[in-house]
């Protein structure tokens, strides 16, 4: 496969978010701002990079009887490494998103990629395909974030534009996720068909 292909189509075809409608979790629950989403969104990327390369070595080691949970024991070590990380050079990313940090861990985007991708794959095109669905889901976690910061509190990543007064306070509630992400998952895929 081409590796650029490997990378477009996590971002495009095999988009978490908004084609194959995958961890809604950290989706609706930490977009209330555009820096919220980028941290995720980031966060995740990083595991799913790491997680596909090791379990791609490790592959042919692990006995068939216990691969799910050999591929949860290497994800939930590179969130560990994650979550120590932030902690230590971002606290108050770490502290706004709180618990969805652990919970990386049972993201089934990253799960998924391991079952479907890294346990078939070689392991730089496992890498690629986590940086290209790591992209997808980071760009997806940004854009409802900045939609939702911006309808609900008039500004984008902290940058006011002065009309905040006017703005309707729900998109910053959980109403306004689902509503935003509905609408942009009917703008990506209406786009991504052209």
């Amino acid at each position: 496969m081409n590796k650029l292909k490997i990378i477009w189509n996590g971002i495009i075809k095999n988009n978490p978010t908004f084609v194959l409608v995958l961890g809604m979790c950290p989706t609706l629950g930490t977009t209330t701002s555009a820096e919220n989403g980028m941290g995720m969104g980031l966060a995740t990327m990083a595991v799913l990079i790491l997680s596909n390369l090791v379990i791609s070595l490790v592959k042919n080691i692990i006995p068939d009887k216990v691969r799910i949970p050999a591929f949860i024991v290497i994800i939930a070590s590179f969130v560990t490494i994650i979550q120590m990380l932030m902690q230590a050079f971002v606290p108050a990313l770490y502290a706004s998103l709180g618990v969805f940090i652990p919970l990386i861990v049972v993201n089934c985007i990253i799960l998924g990629r391991a079952e479907a991708f890294a346990s078939k794959n070689n392991p730089f095109d496992s890498m690629l395909d986590g940086i290209g669905i790591g992209l997808g889901f980071t760009l997806s976690l940004t854009v409802v974030g900045a939609v939702r910061e911006m309808l609900g509190s008039g500004a984008v990543f902290g940058y006011s534009f002065g009309i905040g007064d006017y703005m309707p306070l729900i998109f910053v509630l959980a109403p306004g996720a689902f509503l935003v992400l509905g609408y942009l998952m009917v703008l990506f895929n209406k786009l991504a068909k052209k």
